[in-house]
């Protein structure tokens, strides 16, 4: 009905869409959340589904548009996808789906349904997860950031041979100052660095630098987080800073103050704001707290300026870190503030981990070896795609390399496995 006419949204916005919605919510086999839906939800979500399938009504249907393309790369699992699906369903093109962050767990965390329904989430969870799955079993080659991605790949039905890792590329040159100055941090600060939410638990934060500053009075901790925009997240840092005031009384009256407090709160963005490379590089140790994690890329860049890290066992972490780190359980003060306590009182030992995951980051995080990894997807996945149009010459397997060959040899080229033929 797209292709046709781009009118998918005035059909699903139709009373027909919602009465086909409603029968299918209570036919059998339907998922049990599903049917309690009413009326709203039957909007909300026939809302949702055409505002997800858009795409699907712009007009690149034909030969000159998605047609003329010889790979599709998405940079999510998502709706981005859709025009990847439609190139691999009408002209046989190769999809490459990219996730550094992945789109259907994003979605689960955000459902905290505080407006929504327990059947609308329940519908919508179903639309978001068919959808990603096709998207997985469409794709010619997933490449998730890490194994923690991954997962959720595998659980969503891709196959395991056709998902490679790919960790993203950051630009090693921005933090090359600091990771060559191990010595520039002041040794009894430690930095957390990142968005302000829940997840990152910056509350169990304050509690465990509570107990490394009763048992190494000097320490200190500095929290830069980034430009808060949800009236949440706001919340959330005001009540850190009510908390900082509350944990450590005698030293400042005001929360607010940065530089009374050993706890002190800052801000990323403004043009006086530190970069990132600067606050890393300001303290001894950089912490991470979370209690869910995708791919950490504050460890990253503490790991490019040389710093040692301790973390919490969350999504990647450990994978990204390789033992450059320490690493704790979530949710547990003590078992931070021992592990911070452990590298703020042993130099050697944080400059050895600091060396030691900067290496690692050269290694594996820089925008060298990820641009190296997708040119090298990219032949790969030219190499096995027919090509539909005349291209050229710098089009990368555009011609079969024994057209290249003189005497006519190529015509007898033998199916695998049926034997050479007779001279």
């Amino acid at each position: 009905l797209a292709r046709e006419g781009g009118g998918l949204p005035g059909a699903l916005r139709s009373d027909e869409a919602v009465r086909v919605l409603e029968a299918a919510c209570r036919a059998p086999g339907a998922r049990r959340g599903a049917a309690g839906a009413g009326l709203r939800d039957h909007l909300a979500l026939a809302e949702e589904l055409e505002r997800t399938l858009r795409p699907l009504s712009l007009d690149w249907y034909g030969e000159d548009a998605l047609g003329a393309a010889d790979l599709c790369h998405a940079a999510g699992g998502g709706p981005v996808a859709l025009p990847g699906l439609l190139a691999a369903r009408f002209h046989g093109t190769p999809l490459l789906v990219t996730e550094y962050g992945v789109r259907l767990r994003a979605h689960y965390l955000a459902a905290d349904g505080t407006e929504r329904s327990g059947a609308l989430r329940t519908l919508l969870a179903a639309l978001h997860g068919r959808l990603t799955a096709e998207i997985y079993r469409q794709a010619a080659l997933l490449t998730p950031g890490d194994t923690h991605a991954r997962r959720w790949y595998e659980r969503c039905g891709a196959d395991r041979a056709r998902i490679r890792t790919v960790h993203p590329g950051m630009p090693a040159e921005r933090y090359a100052e600091a990771g060559e100055n191990e010595e520039s941090g002041d040794p009894a600060t430690l930095v957390w660095i990142g968005r302000v939410e829940p997840a990152k638990d910056l509350i169990g934060l304050l509690h465990a630098f509570a107990e490394i500053r009763a048992r190494q009075p000097g320490a200190r901790l500095r929290i830069v987080a980034a430009p808060v925009r949800e009236p949440e997240a706001e919340a959330y840092l005001l009540h850190c800073k009510g908390l900082a005031a509350h944990l450590f009384p005698d030293e400042a009256a005001d929360p607010h103050a940065v530089g009374e407090n050993p706890v002190s709160f800052e801000e990323l963005g403004g043009p006086e704001a530190p970069t990132p490379e600067d606050v890393h590089a300001s303290g001894a140790v950089t912490v991470l707290s979370s209690v869910a994690e995708g791919f950490p890329t504050t460890l990253v860049e503490a790991m490019f300026c040389a710093r040692a890290t301790v973390s919490t066992d969350v999504g990647a972490v450990v994978e990204v870190i390789g033992g450059t780190g320490l690493v704790v359980p979530p949710r547990n003060p003590r078992a931070l503030a021992d592990a911070c306590l452990a590298l703020l009182r042993d130099p050697g030992r944080r400059h050895r981990l600091g060396a030691a995951a900067r290496a690692r980051a050269l290694e594996l995080f820089t925008v060298e070896q990820n641009l190296a990894a997708f040119r090298g997807i990219y032949l790969e996945l030219l190499s096995r795609a027919p090509v539909r149009h005349r291209a050229g010459a710098d089009v990368p397997f555009a011609h079969p390399a024994e057209a290249h060959v003189p005497g006519s040899w190529a015509p007898q080229a033998v199916t695998a496995g049926t034997g050479a033929p007779d001279a």
